[in-house]
């Protein structure tokens, strides 16, 4: 993005992931502008509760000169006196301040976009229809340089669907993970079947070493809001029945394996497949892996979602070595 010149913006629109991502990119340009040693102050508002007292207070210029941005998020739900406010306020905006307001476009103060389209530099952040969806993601890999073809564009959308801010992150996530290589293979290799992904399946894809997949269903789940305690838990009790199965002597029917390896009966037979493939030292490091992920889904510190990402990454590895 260029040089923020402007000291009024309004992002228009109702698709919230290119509005938050405009007002991040201006955001982030202020920055960039900022004399050395300085930081910016943003202040954040439901633009519905602007009152006479915070406008002097937010407007009013900064004593010691700080550089400062002013979201006002919601206008289009905002009163009539509110936006009245808001508007005179943009009109003589005082130096080192840049205002960023957000709306959808719709709602009972529509009529106040015509004198803020008048004080503000204006940003799109229009509903994409399907057409528009293909070139965002066709413009998302070009950012990051890939140039897609169109059967990867199209597997994309057919195995993410439209959400734009999962499209980004899937985008970003086959670029990072294929070295820049995006095929049709790789997509669906990634997304094909994930769109309703529980703990198990991710467990049963870790244990048995397909890393890909195991590694793509985990942010597509945790995406899709799965809790990653729950993720850590399968990956656990499926790690702990494969290090039992270790001491399995003779022949028992699968009632008893059961019990023993601590899964439902309709399970043991795929653990018992599946643990052949493993090593008597992965089995032990994956055993010390998953007490520490314990330890860090209990709240020992860090970031879970990665946590849990890079212990489905390194028991799919230990499956294969």
């Amino acid at each position: 993005m260029k040089h923020v010149t402007s000291p009024v913006h309004l992002i228009l629109g109702e698709e919230d992931f290119l509005a938050e991502r405009i007002s991040k990119q201006l955001l982030e340009q202020l920055r960039v502008d900022l004399p050395a040693g300085e930081q910016l102050q943003v202040t954040y508002m439901r633009a519905g509760q602007l009152t006479p007292y915070e406008l002097v207070d937010m407007f009013s210029p900064s004593l010691f000169s700080d550089t400062r941005a002013l979201i006002f998020t919601d206008a289009a739900e905002a009163g009539k006196e509110p936006i009245d406010l808001l508007v005179d306020a943009c009109k003589d905006v005082a130096p080192g301040i840049t205002v960023i307001i957000r709306h959808s476009g719709k709602g009972r103060n529509k009529s106040a976009l015509t004198p803020l389209k008048k004080l503000a530099t204006v940003h799109e952040a229009n509903k994409l229809n399907a057409r528009d969806r293909q070139g965002f993601v066709t413009n998302e890999f070009r950012n990051l340089g890939v140039r897609p073809t169109p059967d990867v564009v199209h597997a994309l959308l057919e195995g993410v669907g439209s959400d734009l801010r999962e499209l980004a992150s899937a985008v970003s996530q086959l670029v990072a993970d294929t070295n820049a290589h995006v095929t049709v293979e790789a997509v669906r290799a990634y997304h094909e079947g994930v769109a309703e992904v529980s703990g198990f399946d991710i467990a049963d894809l870790a244990c048995s070493g397909s890393t890909a997949r195991a590694v793509a269903s985990t942010r597509r789940a945790l995406q899709l809001g799965v809790p990653p305690v729950l993720i850590a838990a399968a990956l656990s009790n499926s790690v702990m029945a494969i290090a039992r199965s270790y001491g399995i002597r003779g022949r028992a029917n699968e009632f008893e394996l059961a019990k023993t390896l601590g899964v439902p009966p309709f399970k043991v037979k795929s653990i018992l497949q599946v643990s052949r493939r493993w090593n008597g030292d992965a089995v032990s490091d994956a055993v010390i892996l998953m007490a520490d992920l314990e330890a860090q889904v209990r709240g020992r510190g860090g970031d879970i979602d990665f946590s849990v990402e890079n212990a489905v990454r390194q028991v799919s590895e230990l499956a294969s070595r």
